[in-house]
């Protein structure tokens, strides 16, 4: 019928996947939109069908009903170039039993004049006037929000803080859609074994250690060539955007199938985008264990997840709730130590300490690698200039050194680090532009 489209119409943005082939959206899907002075949330639904409980077809109507449960009013969509359908009618009887205004909106109306002749056909629906519109074009549209916002209530918008965006990450299958369903205490998502259920980014907000949480449930990330061009190749897309766009993402591990070779691509991804972390490894329920076993598996765990060191470790059970919730306290203080700002004499202290215990390394010509100074100059990530007399006097191993010197001196769990190095020849060289500028003024 064109939901997604008109979705991403009626919200201004490409968030839904629109693909020209149906049962594409499964899940229900949240975007902001705004009219006049209205904001307002629109749930995205997936096709409904009632005489047919094939793949997904039950979860999608289960899905259908709980965004009508909180819906101020429903918006059908029906296809005008096709018609009206036995579909349509059975869509129509189930909703004059629900408890919720409907608006008729009749899709694929791009002729102005033939537009209202197509739409007069669904006044037989008997869900009062049908809208002509088109989510490709947008004609229509705005008639139609003028309609919407007259059933939303006024709320007052109060200023405040962002919410903290989490993104949870991980392979096909590893429990993602079942742990947003353990935090929330709802069926969220739709839970199965077939792999690529989840296609859309799932967002979901819920109040959590006194803040407030936007959770993104990804689709599944499995390598780009196993990939066809489809619906889970834009969902895996988004699901790199939502690590861009995310403060923290919670990694998901299998705990029977511990880290793959996909796991530690997106574990190099999250670190190489710079964001905050936690490793949740799911189904701990499964394994069978006694008093050693967790120790053994983080260290087994972190040995093939070492670019994540920095990352707390949680084991959980999705299927029974076991330590879900804990994940947000987690997740808070790698948000909080993601944000935090060290004083120049603070890391200076740290930096002085590390030479100490350890001298920078020398060249084979004797020349002798020399640390000035360091100071804090970004935040999300925390990043570091450190001043010296040439970078190329500091390898692999002082630099990982130095890294760890910090973090075992200043904290920043949950989080990684830059440190920038940068020699005294390109310090002069930047005064001397300054100087130059400087006369030029």
């Amino acid at each position: 019928m064109g939901k997604s489209t008109l979705v991403n119409r009626l919200c201004r943005s490409r968030e839904a996947i629109v693909h020209d082939e149906p049962g594409v959206t499964r899940d229900r899907t949240y975007q902001e939109g705004f009219w006049g002075d209205r904001t307002f949330m629109v749930v995205d639904t997936g096709g409904l069908v009632f005489d047919d409980d094939s793949e997904f077809l039950p979860e999608i109507r289960e899905q259908a009903n709980l965004a009508l449960a909180e819906a101020s009013v429903a918006v059908v969509i029906v296809d005008g170039q096709q018609g009206l359908t036995p579909a349509d009618q059975g869509i129509a009887d189930w909703l004059r039993s629900q408890k919720v205004p409907v608006l008729l909106a009749v899709n694929k109306c791009e002729s102005p004049e033939q537009g209202l002749a197509m739409a007069g056909e669904f006044w037989r629906l008997g869900l009062g006037e049908p809208h002509p519109v088109s989510a490709i074009h947008g004609a229509g549209t705005g008639d139609l929000l003028d309609k919407v916002i007259g059933f939303l209530p006024a709320v007052e918008l109060l200023e405040g803080e962002e919410p903290i965006q989490l993104a949870i990450i991980g392979r096909p299958n590893v429990g993602k859609s079942s742990l947003l369903n353990a935090v929330c205490g709802e069926k969220r998502a739709i839970v199965s074994p077939i792999r690529g259920t989840t296609r859309d980014t799932i967002d979901t907000t819920l109040e959590r250690e006194g803040k407030t949480w936007k959770l993104l449930d990804t689709a599944g990330i499995r390598r780009r060539r196993s990939v066809n061009y489809g619906p889970e190749f834009f969902g895996i897309n988004r699901s790199f955007k939502a690590i861009e766009r995310s403060d923290v993402c919670v990694l998901v591990i299998d705990a029977l199938d511990g880290v793959t070779e996909q796991d530690q691509r997106l574990a190099g991804r999250i670190e190489e985008d710079g964001r905050a972390c936690v490793v949740v490894v799911n189904k701990w329920d499964a394994i069978e264990k006694d008093s050693h076993t967790m120790p053994a598996m983080e260290r087994e765990l972190r040995a093939k997840l070492y670019f994540l060191d920095w990352a707390p470790m949680l084991f959980t059970s999705a299927l029974s709730g076991q330590r879900v919730q804990a994940i947000f306290p987690l997740a808070l203080l790698a948000v909080e130590q993601h944000r935090r700002r060290v004083t120049t004499s603070v890391v200076n202290e740290v930096l002085k300490e590390a030479l100490s215990w350890r001298t920078p390394p020398s060249s084979r010509g004797g020349r002798q690698g020399r640390l000035y100074y360091g100071t804090q100059v970004s935040v999300r990530p925390p990043s570091f200039t450190l001043f010296v007399n040439d970078p190329k006097l500091f390898g692999d191993t002082y630099r990982r050194y130095v890294e760890r010197q910090i973090r075992e001196g200043l904290g920043f769990e949950g989080t990684p680090l830059r440190l920038f190095w940068r020699g005294k020849q390109e310090r002069d060289a930047e005064k001397e532009l300054e100087r130059q500028q400087h006369r030029a003024r």
